[in-house]
Parts: structure tokens; sequence; C-alpha cells
């Protein structure tokens, strides 16, 4: 089949599959029937040889749903706010973006171009289908519009100074034809910085990162695979870099009228490491399952230990997908976005706890579903009077 990223037609074989998964790991389930029961679709995840770009060969864009119920956000952790307001600060610096406006494309609830007009952009247009404007704080609503669709479709113009799109790419099939929609949208305004972020595989493959593979994650990049993507797209590479624990991959870049402009740069030669890391990512993620399924059976014993996890979201989803009929060793999540408390997760339909509830579960075990947050958990836990096991994924 053909790379959506680069069009090259090559023989391809899935080196990851998983059938029967959730394929929305994002949206508000309100009861444990419908969460159980939950719609489910197949994942096979395949290497294009010629780019590097990781792809579900298997993915069915009609599957997969983003609406006003979709909560994605990371905007109740201070450490996430801390780390996207040090990002916005380092945009609007670098690119002098004070008194400018910036289109962001899935915006989410709008947390960072929050972020953004407190260091100083003077509006901003955000662009998704979930966003929720009576979310948005007093004192930058009048300058953040919320245009609540996608784009091209319901905002197809990008007449902006920059133009952000973080952690939208990945759900993104058609990557090379939305990305020259994004170069086309923009037109000659060739000065216009185009500043991205999105997980970094790379880590995925090398940790045998099972919990960051889903279904609405279509799409897979490297700093690599990235860089010829926009290069290939009719953009200039001004920067690649990994970010937040090396678990993003944030690229800076602008539109160019010359066919790949720029020289590679040192931090995009991974092609021969992507295809070795790709051979052993389902033997790691073998390995790394058997050891918590062999850690939860050791927790609850006979039915004595309780374990519950920490982030309700999709890593949460994935973990517990990937745990099948162990799944039920969990009792069930944690999660401090308080617009998740009371619903319940999909695929398994485990209820979805807020953080003082714990005192009454008083749990053996919490496994934290992302090492970033470890310090920020066990303070929640320590103001709880709760002493117990914290690991992390």
């Amino acid at each position: 089949m053909s790379c959506p990223a680069c069009g090259t037609t090559a023989e391809t074989t899935p080196f990851y599959e998983q059938s029967d998964i959730p394929v929305n790991s994002c949206l508000l389930v309100d009861d444990e029937q419908t969460a159980v029961s939950f719609p489910r679709g197949d994942l096979a995840l395949a290497l294009c040889p010629a780019c590097g770009f990781v792809f579900n060969s298997r993915f069915d864009p009609a599957s997969t749903a983003y609406s006003p119920d979709y909560e994605e956000t990371q905007g109740f952790s201070g450490v996430f706010r801390d780390f996207i307001g040090e990002l916005a600060e380092h945009w609007v610096k670098t690119y002098d973006l004070v008194d400018k406006t910036v289109v962001e494309l899935g915006c989410g609830k709008g947390e960072f171009l929050t972020e953004m007009i407190r260091a100083g952009v003077g509006r901003s247009v955000g662009v998704d289908p979930g966003i929720h404007p009576e979310r948005i704080p007093s004192d930058v609503a009048d300058r953040l519009d919320c245009v609540r669709g996608f784009f091209p479709e319901d905002f197809p113009v990008l007449d902006a100074d920059a133009v952000v799109c973080r952690h939208t790419l990945e759900h993104i099939a058609p990557v090379g034809e939305w990305m020259r929609s994004i170069r086309a949208a923009i037109g000659d305004r060739t000065s216009t910085p185009v500043l991205f972020e999105l997980p970094d595989t790379r880590r995925v493959l090398a940790e045998g990162a099972f919990w960051d593979v889903y279904y609405e994650h279509c799409s897979y990049f490297t700093t690599g695979s990235l860089a010829r993507l926009f290069r290939a797209t009719g953009f200039e590479v001004l920067d690649v870099w990994r970010a937040y624990d090396d678990q993003y991959v944030i690229i800076e870049a602008r539109p160019t009228s010359a066919p790949a402009a720029g020289e590679p740069m040192a931090i995009e030669t991974d092609l021969y490491e992507l295809a070795t890391m790709t051979t052993g990512f389902a033997r790691a993620q073998a390995e790394v399952i058997d050891r918590w399924r062999s850690r939860l059976r050791d927790v609850t014993g006979q039915g004595d230990g309780t374990a519950v996890m920490w982030g309700s979201g999709s890593k949460g989803v994935a973990f517990l997908a990937a745990l099948g009929a162990d799944a039920s060793l969990v009792q069930s999540a944690v999660d401090i976005n308080p617009f998740k408390h009371g619903k319940y997760m999909a695929g398994t339909g485990h209820r979805i706890l807020a953080p003082d509830e714990l005192v009454n579960v008083r749990p053996d075990l919490v496994i934290v579903m992302n090492p970033a947050y470890r310090d920020e958990v066990q303070a929640d836990l320590d103001r709880l009077g709760l002493d117990t096991t914290v690991e992390t994924l």
C-alpha cells in the first residue's frame, strides 16, 4: 500500500497487531454497560521503509468520533500547565508573537492558547470539534475565538502570524494530504511559523510502551519521519527537538516555495534505528505486559490486595485493553479531571474516581500512567494520608 506520509508504494508487514480494542479512549461514558460494549476496532502498525512513518494499516476513520464529549485535557495537572506555559513563552519570544494573531488546529479545551495569550499573543483562534467556550478563562476569553469544527472543512484559510498544532497530527490518517492542505491554506505568507507538538514514537518503540499505542493514534512519528514529512509537503524545518521527559517531539518550521528546503539535521537520521526497533517491539511489549500481569497478581493475591491506576485517559484505556482478562485485577481508575469523575472507561467499564475517594478504597498499589506525574500523584496521596506503594509505567 502507499505510505500516507511520503506516498511511496512498498511492501509493508505489520510489526505489531492488536484486535478488538476501543476505537475511542477519551469519550465520556455515563454507565458501565455502555463502556463495556463500546465499539471496537483492530490495530496493525506498519513501518514505511522509505520515510520511517509508522501507521495503523487497519485504521477506519469512520470509527472514531470527536465531539464536545471528548475529554482529552491534561490541563488540571500543575506539571502539565508549567510545561505548556514555558513552551508558550518560548514560542512567543522566539517568533515575536506579542500582540500578533495565532491559530491553533486541534486546540482541545484551549489551554495552550490561553497560555500563549498570557505570554503576549494579541488574538487567537482555536479550531476543535471538542472545544468548550464556557471553559475558557475569563482573563483571555475576549481574545480567544472558538471554532467548533475541523480544519480545513470548517476553517479553510490560515491567515495568521503563526499556526500551532499540538497532539492532533497523530489523529490524522492522510497525513501527507493534510499537511499539504495546511501549506495551501497559508498561501504566500511564507514568514508564518508553523509549530507542532506530538508524541515521540522512538521512545514508544524503545521502551515497548504499548500503553501509548491506541486506536485514535493512527499515525506515529519520530523526529526524522516528522521532519521528512514537513520537508516533503512544502516546509523548511527550523528546529526539531524532544521535550517533556522525551515523550514529545516538537518541530518548528515555515512555508517555503523551494522543494525540500534546508539540510537534514543530525536528529533526523533514524531510519536504520527505526527498522531495528520495530522488529523488536512486539517482543518487548509482551515482556512488559507479562511483568505487569505478574505484579498485579502478586498484589491482589486471593482478593486481599487492591490495585488502582492513576490516569483514565488514552494510556489507561490502552493499558487495560492489553491486560485482557487481567484488567479485572485493577479495581478502578483515578483522575484529577473533575469532568471525568463518576464516568466509566471505554472497553472495560472501570469507574473513574476523584482522588479523595481513595480514602475509602485504601489501595495497596497505585499505578501512575505517566511517570511525569509521579511526584504530583505522591503529593496527593500524602495529602490524603495514604501510605501506599506507587509505581509508574
